[in-house]
């Protein structure tokens, strides 16, 4: 069965949907000290609401609430239904610390107590 909605329902329908999908997500980006919020993301890229970032510059910062994920190269991939596809080229994890060049022992000395006598 085929189903016809009006146009005022459809636009009502996919205000909704955005709506929903703005206050579903955490995940937000920073771009040169601007913030977009991420609607969702896959493995691959993310959607953010087109009329709020039409076309983002290729680097990228991508956290979820106050945790820095990922820093991300993009490429804009298509405009649909009110969101702006983007397509990840790199997404390299924010890491804590400095990477390690060495293997660290597991019973290695957390500090050094030196002899103050």
């Amino acid at each position: 069965m085929d189903s016809v909605l009006s146009k005022e329902i459809q636009e009502g329908l996919d205000a909704a949907r955005m709506q929903s999908l703005r206050n579903g997500s955490r995940l937000r980006l920073t771009v040169d000290g601007v913030t977009y919020r991420v609607l969702r993301m896959w493995k691959t890229g993310f959607a953010v609401e087109a009329a709020d970032a039409p076309h983002l510059p290729g680097l990228v910062d991508l956290y979820d609430g106050a945790n820095h994920l990922f820093q991300c190269l993009i490429v804009a991939s298509e405009e649909e239904a009110g969101e702006m596809r983007f397509e990840f080229k790199r997404a390299t994890a924010v890491a804590s610390g400095a990477a390690l060049d060495f293997v660290r022992s597991v019973d290695a000395p957390v500090g050094l107590i030196a002899d103050a006598r």
